[in-house]
């Protein structure tokens, strides 16, 4: 089978489009997927790098997410079945024609979501919809400043804020990237790069500040945001695609009684699974309502790999982007 393969940890030309032997039948609790397609996130970059918080040794397949049919499953598996439409999160493979995923990470798809639009949904929506209800706690009618807004995972942050009640304000860097977050029902715009953000956020809150930070960025604009929050206030670190990770002064966080809360979606698939199943249900059905809008803003072959991750790299993807290997 056709796979993308990481050879040496480094720059994205240490990947290549190798064929390999297809993975083995399913264990106990697995399923075997055919993949047709696979979402491409930042921490494929980090992982491929190594330097991500888990550093497989070369050589070996990237890869967090994925969907398609289940081939086979193995001894135990008693949700899905062979034949279904599924996505899976994956520990890594996910840029390949087949992948081996637990059976509690393996999710069976609505009846009209495609494979392109499943493939990206899992870790970009998972993680701000975790983000939001189990760390932030995020209330109806609070106010939600999502920093990053256009990219793969800003924007969903966008429409889980406004499907759980929150008005919220999109910070992106152009107005081709506001526009974007707008139409998934953004409430108020800054453009950090043409605009003061704390003066904005002041004027927009009528002199007070923001309830929740959501930070997929890093770098000076969280500090920025950190300043602009009420009292009570709690930020999400979500990653460092800015390139710089942030450093939280704890003096503001005394004076102002704020909570600075790490976020790392992946690892409650080990700490706490048993809150997958009831989120993925509650996040489809609001997107067979019409809440959720996912936003696919590339489709690539799965030769294509490098080119895919240089676009999320260089944050010039708005949404997500996604690789395809060909299947039905």
């Amino acid at each position: 089978m056709r796979a993308i393969q990481c050879q040496a940890w480094g720059e994205i030309d240490n990947l290549a489009l190798v064929d390999v032997p297809p993975p083995a039948a399913p264990g106990p609790g697995e399923v075997l997927i055919d993949i047709a397609a696979a979402g491409v996130n930042f921490a494929d970059l980090l992982m491929t790098a190594g330097k991500y918080q888990e550093r497989p040794m070369p050589p070996f397949t990237p890869g967090f997410e994925a969907a398609g049919h289940v081939r086979a499953v193995g001894v135990g598996a008693k949700r899905v079945r062979v034949g279904d439409r599924v996505l899976a999160v994956l520990d890594r493979g996910g840029f390949a024609e087949q992948a081996l995923a637990r059976e509690a990470d393996t999710f069976i798809l609505p009846a009209a979501m495609d494979f392109a639009t499943a493939a990206g949904f899992a870790i970009a929506y998972g993680t701000s919809h975790g983000a939001l209800t189990w760390r932030a706690g995020l209330q109806e009618g609070e106010l939600l400043l999502v920093l990053g807004a256009a990219g793969g995972v800003g924007l969903t942050a966008v429409e889980i804020g406004k499907a759980l009640g929150a008005r919220v304000i999109a910070c992106a860097g152009s107005a081709e990237k506001l526009a974007v977050a707008k139409a998934h029902g953004a409430d108020y715009l800054i453009d950090y790069r043409a605009e003061n953000l704390r003066s904005r956020v002041r004027e927009i809150a009528d002199g007070g500040g923001v309830d929740v930070v959501y930070d997929p960025v890093g770098g000076d604009d969280f500090d920025t945001a950190l300043r602009s929050t009420n009292w009570g206030g709690r930020l999400i670190v979500i990653g460092f695609a800015g390139g710089k990770v942030q450093q939280i002064p704890a003096n503001i966080l005394l004076v102002k009684n704020l909570s600075a809360l790490g976020f790392y979606w992946g690892s409650y698939r080990r700490h706490r699974p048993q809150l997958l199943a009831p989120a993925f249900a509650q996040m489809f059905q609001w997107w067979e309502s019409g809440k959720l809008k996912p936003r696919i803003s590339g489709r690539y072959d799965l030769a294509e790999a490098k080119t895919a991750l240089r676009l999320v790299g260089e944050r010039k993807a708005t949404g997500k982007i996604v690789l395809t290997t060909g299947a039905q």
